[in-house]
């Protein structure tokens, strides 16, 4: 008797990764995690948020359509001190760098040398 699972579900368990639902702190949509960038505070540093696209920094997260758009959106909502804890005012200045790096890819011009 085969598995009624969807083939996808099954992938997602056999790697160990399992696909969460996520809120976005700035449009209040609920998406899969891998959606979404998850940002933290700075652990030696109050009020500075970092990107954490690799899911591995300790603290409290929260989750962001990752767009410029949705990151203005949050910043006036300052839904980043809410869902973060944070009582101080929020830097968002590496996540900017972050999704602006992204969209627009690196910027590097390279010379070769002979």
């Amino acid at each position: 008797v085969e598995s009624m699972t969807p083939p996808s579900v099954v992938e997602a368990c056999a790697d160990n990764t399992s696909i969460r639902i996520r809120t976005c702190v700035a449009t209040k949509k609920r998406m899969k995690d891998i959606a979404l960038l998850r940002v933290v505070e700075h652990p030696d540093e109050p009020g500075v948020i970092l990107p954490d696209p690799k899911r591995r920094m300790q603290g409290r997260g929260a989750w962001l359509t990752p767009t410029i758009a949705a990151l203005e959106l949050a910043e006036q909502r300052r839904a980043f001190g809410r869902a973060l804890r944070v009582s101080t005012t929020v830097d968002t200045g590496h996540v900017r760098t972050y999704l602006v790096e992204q969209t627009t890819g690196p910027d590097i011009v390279r010379k070769t040398e002979h």
